[in-house]
């Protein structure tokens, strides 16, 4: 893996000896998932995290459905065949407001746990998966000594 040092810079220049970027990333514009039955997906995604869409484009039977969460937004959406969920593709972590009531409404709704909740010391996390087994991640950092 290619990190930040600068031997892993060394590596680039190797491997792209002429090529140097000016790509700037200001920001993450959105994170979608790809889902297999929409209105499943919605149910799981409105109405255990209580999404609120914040764009839906439905075609026939084919959407894309964003949600704003923050600063970010997160899609869904079945338009391309060849992008399918699966359990070890990316994953997507979202910040709640209280761990102990995510679990339980996690638990209530009977959905299942990749990763059964853990404590890190810096954060409480556990990673379900959705309707389609794509992974979701529920964190909640802990607050900071200097915010105690």
């Amino acid at each position: 893996m290619i990190g930040g040092s600068e031997e892993d810079l060394n590596c680039l220049t190797c491997l792209y000896p002429d090529k140097m970027s000016t790509i700037k990333v200001k920001e993450v514009a959105f994170s979608g998932y790809p889902v297999t039955d929409i209105p499943r997906a919605r149910s799981f995604y409105e109405g255990l995290f209580h999404f609120t869409p914040s764009l839906v484009f439905e075609h026939g039977d084919k959407a894309w459905i964003e949600y704003d969460i923050g600063t970010t937004t997160f899609a869904i959406s079945n338009y391309s065949p060849d992008w399918k969920p699966h359990k070890d593709g990316p994953s997507i972590a979202f910040e709640v407001e209280s761990f102990e009531e995510a679990m339980a409404a996690l638990r209530s709704w009977q959905v299942r746990f990749y990763l059964e909740p853990m404590d890190s010391g810096a954060c409480q996390m556990a990673v379900v998966a959705d309707p389609d087994g794509n992974s979701v991640i529920v964190h909640q950092r802990k607050p900071t000594q200097a915010a105690s």
